[in-house]
């Protein structure tokens, strides 16, 4: 009997390759780092990473204090963070998204 990994080929379409689970650390330290500085209270920053339809969730809660100046004036704040969380998750290779919850 002979094993799976035996013929392999680097770049060979035919292979199986192992189902990982993506990394998204560059996408969540870039969010901590932009959502604690721009709170007055860096302490009640927290994100919490899913998973969700090949989709690394990044799920971001702040002070009650915090949240419309992580909002920003109609959500451009918000959008601007989805925009380099995305950057910064694209550089790991995976697509983030950013949920703002309360």
């Amino acid at each position: 009997m002979s094993d799976l990994h035996d013929d392999y080929v680097e770049g060979d379409v035919n292979t199986i390759d192992d189902e990982v689970a993506p990394d998204a650390s560059t996408a969540s330290a870039v969010l901590h780092y932009i959502a604690s500085s721009l709170a007055d209270d860096p302490q009640a920053v927290a994100i919490d990473v899913s998973e969700r339809h090949g989709k690394v969730v990044l799920s971001l809660s702040v002070g009650p204090d915090d949240m419309g100046r992580i909002i920003g004036r109609r959500g451009r704040t918000a959008q601007a963070i989805r925009a380099l969380v995305s950057a910064a998750g694209s550089r790991d290779g995976v697509t983030t998204s950013v949920d703002i919850v309360d």
